[in-house]
């Protein structure tokens, strides 16, 4: 039988009043208090440290995490090598974030893999959507990228942007609702 997190990864609606639900908030609160320690970290090992217990799996060595970092869970990033997270981002996991090798991601970058539906009767149910952050993909400050979305290989995301749809590879996405501006060579 499959855990809450193993249907949310799975990207499988969750109702709020479903009977594991209550699972969810053990697991933040668990994160919140590995997250404080990881904000009140001395070095730059020691942040790499806690964001290891945080996501479950070992941060490479060539990876740099500034703090502060926030997430809800953790346990559904996945971090690839040499990637660069500036200060003040947040992720919001749940639906899961992938983020491969050689990504450099600006300050104030928020990645949200959680949505909820729009109609009253239904809103408090969990929508999780996996976001891809592809391969020397760079996002600029304080870009929020939406639930569903994959940036492809080497594109660049310019500051403030809202990517809200897919993003090609080799290409510079700009403005609110992100659109294609230029491609690269």
């Amino acid at each position: 039988m499959k855990t809450i997190f193993d249907r949310l990864r799975a990207n499988e609606e969750v109702a709020m009043n479903d009977p594991d639900y209550g699972l969810i908030g053990a697991s933040v609160e668990t994160t919140m208090r590995l997250n404080l320690k990881l904000n009140n970290a001395q070095d730059l090992d020691e942040a790499r440290h806690y964001l290891s217990e945080i996501i479950g799996t070992v941060v490479s060595k060539d990876t740099t995490v500034f703090t502060p970092f926030y997430t809800n869970f953790g346990r559904h990033i996945q971090l690839g090598r040499n990637v660069f997270i500036n200060h003040a981002c947040s992720f919001l996991d749940l639906g899961g974030i992938v983020i491969e090798d050689d990504v450099m991601i600006g300050p104030r970058v928020n990645i949200t893999s959680e949505n909820h539906p729009i109609a009253t009767s239904t809103r408090n149910t969990l929508i999780p959507q996996k976001v891809t952050i592809k391969k020397g993909a760079w996002l600029g400050a304080n870009v929020t990228v939406l639930p569903g979305v994959t940036i492809g290989e080497h594109a660049v995301i310019a500051a403030g942007a809202v990517v809200n749809k897919n993003v090609e590879p080799k290409s510079v996405y700009a403005g609110v609702p992100a659109k294609k501006i230029k491609d690269l060579e």
